[in-house]
């Protein structure tokens, strides 16, 4: 089991597979967490290349570090658990410990952890502030994968009676971890440092302030240095393109208080104005089951409200642009 140590092109070619899948279930998790909010996890944000141009280290971007890191050690972890990988298994670690009969299949987060963190990390090559925040915020979306974990039990016993329990530890649903991190994006630190001394690069004035300034943050928590650029409008230099565009809606009383608010968030603190469109929207109804063994509609069409942010005199030409 501790061979998923092993490094090298070996290992690459081993585990690349879930960290290709495990980055992708981060960037949906993501758009789902941002979705109604000014800023909705674009693309050009999502590559964790220090050399991709986005060489910021905002609010934003700490969640994206996080969620990916998470996202990988997640995907790496469930391939193991799975057998997917000859150099590990199950976590037997709790095995023998007192208080429950520890059995069935332990998550091996430890395994999942240590490949992630391999592959994330290396990806930061500097020793600035900027790099060390990422490795921070890197680290703090690993530990989201353990604060999330739950113990799952099964009963044994005459007619369910639950004399013994054998019990595992397993990891939560991703979007539980999504909803996780995205609450310590909410209460993301912004880090007080000496400016002169953090763009002083890789030198030792930048070492020893981020080293000082470090030893007062929790590693489970997201950090940042520079405040948000302003998502409202557009900003070709940083590959932002406004709210002017964006779908909203309305109040419905199905939708969440979240959802309620979309249009005023999205538009009116923007200073854009809410515009209605009707759209034609066409679905499957009338549907009848045929021996055997099909099933066949017809397709209706009706006309729905949507509505977008826009400014005076706009008639919908920039329908659904993304963030």
């Amino acid at each position: 089991m501790n061979n998923f140590l092993m490094t090298g092109p070996k290992a690459y070619l081993t585990y690349a597979s879930s960290v290709r899948v495990g980055a992708q279930s981060a960037i949906q998790e993501c758009k789902r967490q941002f979705a109604l909010e000014k800023w909705n996890c674009p693309e050009n944000t999502l590559s964790l290349s220090p050399h991709n141009g986005m060489r910021s280290a905002t609010r934003e971007t700490s969640f994206v570090h996080a969620i990916s890191a998470a996202g990988v050690m997640y995907t790496l972890t469930k391939n193991c658990t799975a057998g997917d990988f000859d150099s590990c298994g199950c976590d037997d670690s709790k095995i023998g410990q007192p208080g429950w009969i520890w059995g069935g299949c332990s998550d091996n987060v430890a395994f999942g952890e240590k490949i992630s963190k391999q592959f994330v990390d290396a990806l930061e090559d500097g020793h600035d502030s900027r790099a060390a925040v990422n490795l921070h915020n890197n680290k703090a979306g690993r530990l989201a994968i353990k604060a999330t974990m739950r113990k799952a039990c099964k009963c044994h016993g005459v007619s369910g009676s639950c004399t013994i329990q054998t019990c595992w530890m397993q990891m939560a649903d991703f979007r539980e971890v999504g909803n996780y991190l995205k609450l310590k994006y909410k209460h993301a630190k912004e880090l007080e440092m000496d400016k002169k001394a953090a763009r002083a690069g890789n030198s030792a004035d930048n070492r020893d302030a981020v080293t000082h300034t470090f030893l007062i943050v929790a590693t489970t928590e997201l950090i940042y240095l520079e405040s948000s650029p302003n998502y409202c409008v557009k900003n070709q230099t940083l590959g932002l393109h406004g709210t002017e565009g964006r779908e909203c809606f309305k109040e419905d009383k199905n939708m969440s208080e979240w959802e309620k608010n979309s249009c005023r968030r999205l538009c009116n603190e923007c200073g854009l104005k809410v515009v209605k469109k009707r759209t034609e929207v066409f679905t499957s109804c009338n549907c009848k089951f045929h021996w055997c063994c099909t099933v066949k509609c017809e397709k209706c069409k009706r006309v729905v409200a949507k509505y977008f942010c826009g400014v005076h005199g706009w008639r919908g030409r920039r329908r659904g642009r993304e963030c």
